[in-house]
């Protein structure tokens, strides 16, 4: 059986610096980022601690695929592609914590 995948962002409280990462088990991860469980790491050093986005694929593979696709663009992109699902940018942990 295949395991899906999810490509999401973090940010901090500032909203100054974006995260991509990608994750089988996204509940876990940003429970891990929001713990700031590996210490010295590029989210613990600058506190990324809420999730503004997330999109879900069936296989880790079309998820990583995405994540370097994004990880190209340039911020105005990313920011335009966080605003199109999550335009107050309210940390989504709510939602995915209950998964």
């Amino acid at each position: 059986m295949k395991r899906g995948g999810t490509v999401y962002i973090m940010t901090n409280k500032l909203k100054t610096t974006l995260y991509i990462g990608v994750s089988s088990n996204l509940k876990q991860r940003i429970s891990q980022h929001k713990e700031h469980i590996y210490k010295g790491s590029f989210t613990d050093k600058y506190n990324l601690e809420y999730c503004v986005y997330y999109e879900n694929f069936l296989t880790i593979q079309e998820a990583i695929a995405r994540e370097k696709q994004i990880k190209k663009w340039r911020r105005e992109k990313r920011v335009a592609l966080i605003n199109s699902i999550n335009p107050s940018w309210l940390d989504l942990w709510e939602e995915i914590k209950y998964w």
